[in-house]
């Protein structure tokens, strides 16, 4: 079994925005790959989210905006980047950048650990919870997912308060729910039909007779 760590993305994903990002992802790993420094250029990636994004002000408002021109996106990164990034990573900034993709830097990052982890052979999986779990908690459901699909996962955990209690677990692009909310939708909307059809019956009987 793979170490877990928590994770710092949001259980509601856009899956339009992550798919995008995967593709940009698989570019960086290969031009990383290129250079000989996949793990460096991850780790620098992953450092720029969570750690420089947060300290410059307004960085990520400046990179969302479509009225901020590419060059100056381009030399907020340059001055962001100065000395703490190395050229691989600072180029694939500036390619997001004059996509237009820098709002998604963060999806990017999240998606090119997880094409990392699949070249490695591992599946990446997220587990979203209600309420955080305990490390043992988390090795024991890891463990008896791993024994259900049969393979090593790299797992990552999140936490959704709207989740009733119960387990969503996500692995590549499928998503295993098996939340309390769920149960209650399913279980509500067969009451739904059951009623449905004890009306149809209803009619029917008073129609024959």
């Amino acid at each position: 079994m793979a170490a877990t760590a928590s994770s710092p993305e949001s259980p509601h994903l856009d899956i339009g925005a992550e798919r995008i990002a995967r593709v940009y992802a698989k570019a960086i790993i290969e031009a990383a790959d290129a250079n000989g420094c996949r793990a460096e250029v991850l780790a620098e990636f992953e450092q720029f989210v969570r750690e420089v994004l947060p300290r410059v002000p307004r960085a990520r408002e400046v990179f969302e905006s479509p009225r901020v021109s590419v060059a100056q996106k381009g030399a907020l990164i340059d001055r962001v980047a100065a000395g703490r990034l190395r050229p691989t990573t600072v180029h694939a900034l500036h390619v997001l950048a004059r996509h237009g993709r820098l709002g998604i830097v963060a999806e990017v990052a999240a998606a090119a650990r997880r094409v990392a982890e699949e070249l490695a052979g591992q599946l990446h999986a997220t587990f979203t919870t209600a309420t955080a779990l305990s490390p043992d908690d988390q090795r024991r459901l890891v463990g008896e997912v791993e024994q259900a699909v049969g393979g090593s996962l790299a797992a990552s955990f999140a936490i959704d308060p709207d989740l009733i209690g119960g387990l969503v677990v996500r692995i590549g692009d499928t998503v295993y729910d098996q939340s309390i909310a769920t149960g209650l939708a399913r279980l509500g909307g067969n009451l739904h039909r059951r009623t449905i059809h004890e009306i149809q019956h209803g009619r029917d009987r008073l129609a024959s007779a």
